[in-house]
């Protein structure tokens, strides 16, 4: 969106609605009522088995089609997603990172095929691998590969898609596991030039077009509620990002070292506890984006008061996109330049904010750069130890979360008066309709021309060459997002990220409760005559991993011996590991909603196992009816956000194995 000059009224940020679930079709049909209501650009959430490069008919795709997102299988889903919108027209985010490049495929493809002019083609794949590793676990190639595809993506949309974002660099899940703005701020410019660097390096891009690469990266960042702090983490991103592009890439254009965001605010701060004062945090969150016109969003997405308890219903999203509206057309927030120049308050904490990136960016640039921090585990680890600092401080009181650890007494909700029906939920046959649809779909294909274009994306693979064109050629035969994906596994292989806990600082941890629970633990070791285990499980693609990794710092220290392999396992996988470890309770994490169907699955199979005296116990965003039904099916205990003190869910556990044992 073009900016204005700076005396003329600000234009009002590209308005958007993260959207997409059950398939292409309803999809469709629920991004053509947003655009109706006024907003001004599309934000397509994939489910998780698009995101993670699996086709609906996989194991681990189980319980997952539909369910966070929208389905994209082939060509032919992506013609359907965007049947009837103008592509020239449109400006189109995709929430997608492993398998950028193949949606970027898809949506192109299709475009040609409406005769859109690829100059005219605007919008962006968020595709950033490096915070995948750290935070929601969609990845799917280990670093060194991903940040080839990147590259790849960069140079050639460039070239061919010039009005395209290739990337958005996104801080906004590095928030959500504990970043500090100074770690927010450092771990995304670290990416930015981990990637600008790699693409500097390749050749692809002639030095005198290395303006426009800078000018097409994008941010994507979070906005929590603590809205001064937050405008000034932006602010502090505008300097920053004009100072690195300058003095490391010596761009002397302004307009192509202008610091070029999207937000979505905090959702993982929303609560379940009395969900209807996520309205105002959501306000709140937005102001922290859009008051400083230096640092101003230029896209806007909110979630809807809701989220913390599900999907959310076209209402629930329509007042949402209301909010924004308003903000921009009835109020005098984009008549003004910027009002906080030459404040001394917010110069200074921009300038702490800034001191901080700078000394973190230094220590990740002395490691290697992003990708050897990754690797290491060093930015895992400093993650996982802020958002334990984070839990610790909500739970004993220090930071107030309203209705939830300080004035939760509550009037019933008239929001949540009709139970059940105040959020989406995904039909089960939707998932039988895609399986039984992408089997039709491989049968109607040639297949010779879907083997000869995989064959030579193979090929193309494992040369320097870049992977953009042969994967169209994958996109136009009718080759699938699984299909792709393990061609490339079988050239790149897969990789498990490291999971930060065992590095995770404890400091902080004394205190009467935490002893009285770790006694309990050693207690009831005691009187069964070893030391109590916990396995601690992800099943399923969720990848947000950063709940079972604190229910893991705080099960070590309390006492427990824990096992935690992190992402994506199968049910089959988890009990495995139970049996073998010999643990005395299985504590699951799961926050996508395949949760009736992947839990009850790893219960059956340690019956089958014949440990059916393990007890199974869940946490995760699981509605009332979904807890009982989930323990009439032998689950012991449904923790959801609402329980947010580890040590006493920590001391649950414990009674739960002492009940198990008969020790109660």
């Amino acid at each position: 969106m073009p900016y204005p000059a700076d005396r003329e009224r600000d234009r009002p940020w590209v308005m958007r609605t993260y959207a997409g679930h059950s398939s292409a079709s309803a999809s469709n049909e629920l991004y053509r009522r947003n655009l109706a209501k006024g907003q001004t650009g599309l934000s397509v959430a994939f489910d998780l088995p698009t995101q993670t490069g699996y086709d609906p008919d996989d194991e681990l795709a189980k319980g997952e089609v539909g369910k966070v997102g929208v389905p994209i299988s082939h060509i032919g889903d992506m013609r359907r997603l965007f049947d009837g919108i103008p592509f020239d027209g449109a400006n189109t985010s995709m929430t997608i990172n492993a398998t950028a490049m193949w949606l970027l495929a898809l949506y192109v493809s299709v475009a040609e095929e409406h005769g859109a002019d690829p100059n005219q083609l605007a919008g962006t794949t968020q595709n950033d691998i490096i915070k995948e590793y750290l935070s929601r676990g969609t990845y799917v190639f280990p670093p060194g590969p991903s940040l080839r595809l990147i590259t790849d993506m960069v140079a050639w949309t460039v070239s061919n898609v010039p009005r395209w974002n290739p990337i958005n660099i996104c801080s906004y899940h590095l928030q959500e596991v504990g970043a500090t703005p100074a770690q927010e701020v450092a771990y995304a410019m670290s990416t930015a030039i981990a990637v600008l660097d790699s693409v500097r390096d390749s050749g692809q891009v002639p030095p005198e077009r290395f303006g426009d690469v800078v000018a097409r990266m994008s941010f994507f960042v979070n906005a929590g509620v603590r809205f001064i702090e937050e405008m000034c983490k932006m602010r502090a991103f505008t300097q920053l990002w004009d100072d690195i592009t300058r003095e490391r890439y010596g761009i002397a254009d302004p307009k192509q070292r202008r610091f070029r965001y999207g937000v979505q605010v905090n959702s993982l701060g929303l609560t379940e506890a009395q969900p209807e004062n996520n309205v105002q945090r959501i306000v709140l969150e937005m102001l922290a984006v859009s008051l400083s016109r230096d640092a101003r969003a230029r896209a806007i997405q909110l979630p809807a008061w809701n989220e913390a308890l599900g999907l959310p219903r076209p209402w629930d999203q329509q007042w949402a996109l209301r909010m924004q509206q308003v903000l921009a057309y009835e109020t005098d927030l984009l008549e003004y330049q910027d009002i906080f120049e030459g404040s001394k308050v917010i110069e200074a904490k921009v300038a702490e904010i800034v001191a901080g990136a700078r000394e973190e960016i230094d220590r990740v640039q002395a490691m290697g750069g992003a990708v050897a921090a990754v690797e290491s585990g060093y930015m895992k680890s400093a993650l996982v130890s802020s958002l334990a600092d984070r839990r610790r401080r909500v739970e004993s009181g220090e930071d107030v979360v309203v209705g939830v650890n300080r004035f939760a007494t509550s009037e019933p909700s008239p929001l949540q008066a009709e139970g059940a029906k105040a959020i989406e939920t995904i039909d089960p046959i939707v998932e039988l309709q895609a399986v039984e649809a992408i089997r039709e779909w491989r049968a109607r294909r040639d297949e010779s021309l879907v083997d000869s274009t995989l064959t030579a994306l193979r090929a193309a693979a494992k040369t320097d060459a870049n992977l953009v064109e042969a994967t169209i050629a994958c996109a136009k035969a009718g080759v699938t997002t699984g299909e792709w994906s393990q061609a490339l596994r079988e050239t790149f292989g897969e990789y498990r990220a490291p999971t930060g806990v065992s590095a995770a600082s404890a400091s902080g941890e004394a205190g009467t409760e935490i002893a009285r629970v770790r006694d309990r633990v050693r207690a009831t070791g005691e009187e069964i005559g070893e030391r109590l285990r916990i396995l601690v499980g992800k099943p399923g693609l969720d990848g947000h991993s950063n709940g079972a990794e604190q229910v893991a710092v705080r099960a070590r220290d309390v006492g427990f011996e824990v096992v935690y392999q992190g992402i994506r396992l199968t049910p089959a996988q988890i009990t495995s590991a139970a049996v073998q470890e010999d643990v005395h309770v299985v504590g699951l994490s799961i926050l996508s909603g395949s949760h009736l169907e992947v839990v009850p699955a790893v219960v059956d199979g340690l019956r089958e196992a014949g440990a059916g005296d393990i007890p199974v116990i869940v946490g995760g965003i699981i509605p009332p009816d979904d807890a009982e039904k989930l323990k009439e099916r032998g689950v012991a205990r449904v923790f959801t956000p609402k329980d947010y003190e580890l040590t006493q869910i920590m001391d649950e556990i414990v009674t739960v194995v002492r009940e198990f044992r008969g020790l109660a």
